[in-house]
Parts: C-alpha cells; structure tokens; sequence
C-alpha cells in the first residue's frame, strides 16, 4: 500500500498562503514557512501529559513529545488540523473535550521550527494513544519536563522552549 504524501500550505511571514509543497521537500529544503498545531494535555494537578515518540518516526525517534503534534495540511486551518491530529493520535474527539489555544508562535520572532499555534486540552486520564505514533507516556509537571530534558532525555526540539514558554514563571 502506498501512502500519500502530505502537501503542505507555504505562507509568508504574515502566515498567508503563498504556495504549497510536499512535507519530504520542506524537511529536505529546511522551509519555516508551513503550519503546524501542538497541543498539551493538563490535568487538575497541573501536570501534562507527556509521550515518547516510537523508534520507527524519522525524526526525533524515542524522543518526549507534545500530547499531540502535527502538520497543518493543504487548505486546513491550525483548528481543521488539530482536530484532525487529536483524533488520528490520541483518538479523542476536539468536540469533547475543553480546550483553549494558549499562543501563536512565529519562527522568525520566537526561534522555533516553524509557524505554531499550541493549544492546551484539559483531561483527567491518560488517553488511548495510537501505538504506531508513541510507545509510552508520563504525566509529568512542566518542571519535570524541563528537568529530564536539561538532564539528557530526548526531546523534540521544540518541547523545552514551548514548556518554558508557557509554564515557566
């Protein structure tokens, strides 16, 4: 069976679209300019639900990830493909649960891989994540986080900076 390759919108600096590519031809060509949407779980005590990547991704294999993470594909918005990216990896519905987007990053004003909206997802237990996506989870206050990635765990590269960005005092 043959997947298809995502196509990615490419936008400007004002996050308008201005073209699209294939997700192989922005990783290889290091392009910024695409969408992508991540989203933190946090439960009651504050602590977020953190899973590691499995070993077969291409990039960033066994690392800690977001609770959900994802391109934005051709013609969605940062909402369409958060739905979209909740459901094919955690296998929870955007329509049942509370929820809130928590910041908007630029990769040329905030030193990140690429244009972001982050959303944070209020939930109480640890979701039925998809087996092919993570391999295991913690639930980890944001200091832990930081902590285990400052002390060597891998990461996605953008995981510490989102973590302190909004969690850090």
């Amino acid at each position: 069976m043959c997947l298809k390759e995502e196509i990615l919108d490419l936008i400007d600096e004002n996050d308008k679209i201005i073209g699209q590519a294939s997700r192989s031809e922005v990783s290889k060509e290091g392009i910024k300019n695409y969408r992508v949407i991540n989203a933190f779980i946090r439960n009651k005590e504050g602590q977020l639900w953190i899973p590691r990547r499995t070993d077969n991704k291409r990039i960033f294999p066994l690392a800690l990830d977001m609770s959900v993470g994802g391109h934005v594909e051709r013609g969605e918005s940062y909402l369409q493909g958060f739905k979209r990216e909740l459901l094919e990896e955690l296998n929870i519905r955007l329509e049942d649960v509370e929820y809130r987007e928590v910041l908007y990053l630029n990769p040329y004003k905030d030193d990140i891989s690429s244009f972001m909206k982050v959303y944070e997802i209020y939930f109480e237990n640890t979701p039925d994540y998809n087996k092919s996506d993570f391999i295991e989870s913690y639930w980890l206050t944001p200091e832990e986080v930081i902590e285990r990635i400052t002390e060597g765990d891998s990461a996605k590269s953008d995981l510490i900076k989102v973590t302190k960005l909004l969690y850090s005092e």
